[in-house]
């Protein structure tokens, strides 16, 4: 998933390590995705040894200079990468995949939600139903628990067991709203100010 994250912003523009691991946060902290440098750099060095990205001296319109990069990330923090002609079909290839690895985990999920916009609408759909599916079985053994063992559990335990419930509740009708659209051909449409539920 971090491999598809990287080719992706780096398909948008090069970028410092610093600057992607921000970006990184930003695109995908919805989705609970933290990125280390402990995990980032490796990932840029196989991803450079595969041939899909390569690394330079930054240049003059990059849209953060050298002195804008912390001194605790070194002399890597300094490096720009910038993503090749065989990391733009490896970026299709990873974005084409419909299979669990990407609708299992929500980390999963929100990598390549992120990507949507470049993703076929076909992928898309079965991603989403794929999302749907497993949100939906989370959300029937969370029932399940309630119903056979609420009496058994504190109260606290309880609340914790009725939010997860109310997140699936409101995840399965998020997921059937986009499915909807693209069954339609129509996009998300943005929360608007009169919208509180969709904006929060």
């Amino acid at each position: 998933m971090l491999e598809l994250a990287i080719l992706g912003l780096l398909h948008e523009s090069p970028m410092h390590g610093y600057e992607l691991r921000k970006q990184l946060t930003t695109k995908l902290g919805a989705f609970r995705f933290a990125i280390s440098y402990g995990s980032l750099y490796p990932t840029l060095r196989r991803l450079q040894a595969d041939g899909w990205i390569t690394e330079g001296a930054p240049t003059a319109d990059m849209p953060a200079s050298a002195e804008e990069v912390p001194l605790l990330t070194g002399k890597r923090g300094r490096v720009v990468y910038t993503i090749t002609a065989e990391g733009k079909e490896r970026f299709q290839d990873l974005l084409s995949a419909a299979g669990p690895e990407t609708y299992d985990s929500e980390a999963g999920f929100g990598v390549h939600f992120a990507f949507f916009a470049r993703t076929d609408p076909s992928t898309r759909l079965r991603i989403l139903e794929g999302r749907r599916r497993r949100v939906e079985e989370r959300r029937e053994g969370m029932r399940d628990v309630l119903s056979r063992a609420a009496e058994r559990l504190d109260a606290y335990t309880l609340e914790l067991q009725r939010h997860g419930l109310d997140a699936c509740e409101r995840e399965v009708r998020w997921l059937e709203e986009l499915i909807a659209n693209e069954r339609n051909g129509t996009t998300p449409e943005p929360p608007s100010a009169q919208d509180p539920e969709r904006s929060s």
